[in-house]
């Protein structure tokens, strides 16, 4: 029996749901799973079973406050942490599988000169481009290169995980020295294009694996509501859905409000779920506004309903809405930016390039006709069972 310890940010979520779905699959193989999650104000503590506790309130919130103050993250949270290397020690964990290190939780340090000293095997799943950078998750937005030799001068040191200060250069020096050298290290990143990536950073001494997100499709399929019945939107309407959970120019806010100015309002109706009241106050009446759904069926209900949905974001890694609408039977249109062109293809939905409005609004018609058969490929079970794989080639 193997003993696998997955480390993440949180227990919810897309990075959440992929960890506790791959728990469910190391369990139901006959192996043990734990799982560490930071005990703090945005993830408080849940006595389950296989849970490890780790950190505290305080340990977090000083974490954040000292991050921010000093732009150097992931120096902090030094007792909590040494705390969480100690059960890891008693465990003796065959398999490490770290997913999100970067919201302010953990001391990196202490982490992985722990990792390096007792050769344990590590998974790490890059949701994102925030381990090879000096600073950022995500650079394309921006067309910044200069993680492929040395970060500096960082545009988006401000932006998430905020920093009053850009230590970019130093930052990415310190991951270097930390996450390079590790003997037994498999990276895994759901697309090609963060593979890719990947293989240009300094991280490039690793082998990756593409395993692709998946999702539960027990919850997302075609599912019948009276979702257009209850917001009044009449049966010849095209519903024209957007889906995100941190609404704002870098997932195309605007280009909702765009389109909302272009689509005949009589033959179009657009609808955004998770979007808040900040949200709000810039978009037009037109558009139906949903601040949260309150479980996965009522969004799968959402999707179903949809006549089309429409991911205009301009930089992702594998985006899970656009999996969960075509689960649902409702055919996608998105830019090619990151992964998102990975999911689609011409059964499915159609790629436009990023930011063309032009060829989004001439391909709408054609999206909404497109009949979707099959969607298996997408099973969170048939993505654990490649992790799974993965961890028997590596005990």
């Amino acid at each position: 029996m193997r003993t696998v310890v997955q480390i993440n940010t949180c227990d919810y979520g897309s990075t959440g749901k992929i960890m506790l779905q791959l728990a469910e699959a190391i369990n139901r193989n006959g192996d043990r799973c734990f799982i560490v999650v930071p005990n703090g104000r945005h993830n408080p503590w849940k006595n389950k079973k296989g849970y490890i506790k780790f950190g505290n309130r305080f340990s977090e919130d000083s974490h954040i406050v000292l991050g921010r103050i000093t732009g150097l993250q992931g120096c902090f949270s030094f007792f909590s942490t040494l705390s969480l290397i100690r059960k890891l020690k008693r465990i003796r964990p065959d398999i490490l599988h770290l997913h999100n290190l970067h919201e302010s939780y953990i001391n990196l340090p202490l982490l992985f000169r722990f990792i390096k000293k007792n050769d344990i095997p590590v998974v790490w799943t890059l949701h994102d481009c925030w381990s090879f950078t000096g600073h950022c998750p995500y650079f394309s937005y921006i067309d910044c290169q200069k993680w492929k030799t040395g970060c500096f001068s960082c545009p988006l040191y401000k932006n998430y995980p905020k920093s009053c200060f850009d230590n970019s250069k130093i930052m990415y020096k310190l991951k270097r020295k930390w996450f390079c050298g590790i003997k037994n290290l498999t990276l895994v990143t759901p697309s090609k294009w963060l593979s890719e990536l990947v293989k240009e950073s300094f991280l490039k001494e690793y082998p990756v694996k593409v395993i692709n997100n998946g999702i539960d499709l027990n919850v997302f399929k075609p599912t019948s509501s009276d979702f257009r019945e209850r917001h009044g939107i009449k049966e010849n309407t095209k519903l024209i859905l957007g889906v995100a959970f941190d609404w704002e120019k870098r997932k195309g806010l605007d280009v909702f409000i765009e389109l909302s100015n272009e689509l005949n309002a009589g033959e179009y109706k657009i609808v955004l779920v998770g979007t808040n009241d900040e949200n709000d106050a810039i978009l037009p009446p037109s558009i139906l506004s949903i601040h949260r759904t309150s479980n996965q069926k009522e969004l799968a209900e959402i999707y179903s309903a949809a006549d089309v949905l429409i991911n205009p974001t301009r930089e992702d890694n594998y985006p899970t809405v656009n999996m969960e609408a075509i689960a649902c039977g409702t055919p996608v249109i998105t830019f090619r930016t990151g992964g998102s062109p990975e999911i689609v293809n011409k059964n499915t939905g159609i790629v436009v390039e990023k930011d063309d409005i032009n060829a989004l609004i001439s391909n709408m018609d054609k999206a909404c006709s497109i009949k979707i058969n099959s969607s298996s490929e997408f099973d969170s079970k048939k993505q654990s069972e490649k992790y799974l794989e993965l961890y028997r080639e590596l005990v």
